[in-house]
């Protein structure tokens, strides 16, 4: 499926769908959560998943709010799965229990993502390592599907030397790593300082690491630089929300604001050749990853008007979010295009 969707653009690749949106969690720099909402319907979640079969998706990420507070995840796993598409899941590790990861063993997972901000729990965010440990122990002696363990630096984060001891902790049990920037909270693209950049470079030497450290994208986002690329959200790469609508992404909701049992092909040819005008201070990981698959064809050439550039009025981008690990066939599919983009980023 994932060869069907590199050979034609008229697929889509990635497509991140929300089965909640309440956490059991409040992290101070996520805008992607409440602590009130139910679950989707399970049925409805099914019809969704049906709709992202039709329009070829090749792989399916499950987020939140915290997706395991879904009391039926795991049959919306299978029902991925048993269309084909990659399944995968972002989860802050807090339910993750031997039985539980036994019943995604089951369901047919293949990958899963926790993001760990720090090592002892503070007034920003209670996703360290301190809390989390057993869980990745958990993880490593149980789970049959790849896992990837985030650490993030920037943004005023106290201690970004807590990345090097995460990222260590992900490669000792055989996991694979990725690190994130969060940026201040008026969502600025600020450069690393010293301290920051060291703890970059660092990481980015150890075993084992997730293809996305090498990212381009994130390496001007180091430096403060903007991108140039084309951002092929709403085509390539589709954010589903509770509500089953589709939206760019979950830093630009609410264009095009479709129902997914309504998006079509039709959506999809125009969207991968509109340019958005936040692409070039994007830090929507997931949505770079994907796009550059296409960055060396199809060149864009309207603007599209919906999309707004930081500060006007837009959902407030937070974080670099390295909120996927798509799934290993793509690392070969990248290669060229992130060869483009080096190019036009030297130039």
């Amino acid at each position: 499926m994932i060869v069907r969707g590199l050979l034609s653009t008229k697929h889509v690749l990635l497509a991140h769908i929300v089965p909640i949106r309440r956490c059991n969690l409040a992290c101070a720099y996520c805008n992607e959560y409440d602590d009130f909402s139910p679950p989707v319907p399970t049925d409805e979640m099914m019809r969704r998943i049906d709709r992202l079969a039709y329009l070829k998706t090749a792989i399916v990420t499950i987020s939140g709010g915290e997706p395991l507070m879904h009391p039926e995840i795991e049959t919306i796993i299978r029902r991925i799965r048993y269309h084909g598409m990659i399944a995968g899941l972002i989860t802050n590790g807090y339910l993750l229990t031997p039985k539980k990861i036994v019943a995604l063993n089951e369901a047919g997972l293949e990958h899963l993502q926790i993001s760990i901000d720090n090592i002892e729990p503070d007034d920003v965010s209670k996703k360290s390592l301190k809390v989390l440990d057993k869980k990745l122990q958990y993880l490593a002696e149980l789970a049959d599907f790849a896992v990837n363990i985030n650490s993030v630096i920037g943004g005023g984060i106290r201690n970004p030397e807590d990345a090097e001891v995460i990222t260590k902790r992900a490669v000792e049990l055989g996991f694979a790593s990725s690190l994130g920037i969060i940026h201040d909270g008026n969502g600025s693209m600020k450069p690393l300082n010293r301290s920051e950049e060291r703890v970059y470079r660092e990481i980015k030497t150890y075993g084992k690491h997730s293809y996305s450290r090498f990212y381009w994208f994130q390496e001007n986002l180091a430096r403060g630089k903007p991108n140039d690329w084309r951002c092929r959200a709403g085509a390539r790469y589709l954010y589903v929300c509770e509500d089953g609508l589709v939206h760019y992404c979950s830093q630009q909701r609410g264009y095009p604001g479709i129902p997914l049992e309504q998006y079509t092909f039709a959506d999809i040819e125009r969207e991968y050749f509109t340019r958005k005008a936040c692409a070039p201070h994007c830090t929507v990981g997931c949505v770079q990853k994907i796009s550059v698959i296409d960055h060396w064809r199809d060149p864009q050439e309207e603007f599209s008007t919906h999309p707004l550039p930081l500060g006007e009025g837009r959902v407030r981008v937070s974080k670099f979010e390295e909120t996927c690990d798509p799934h290993p066939a793509l690392p070969a599919a990248l290669s060229q295009g992130e060869r483009d983009l080096r190019r036009v980023s030297d130039a």
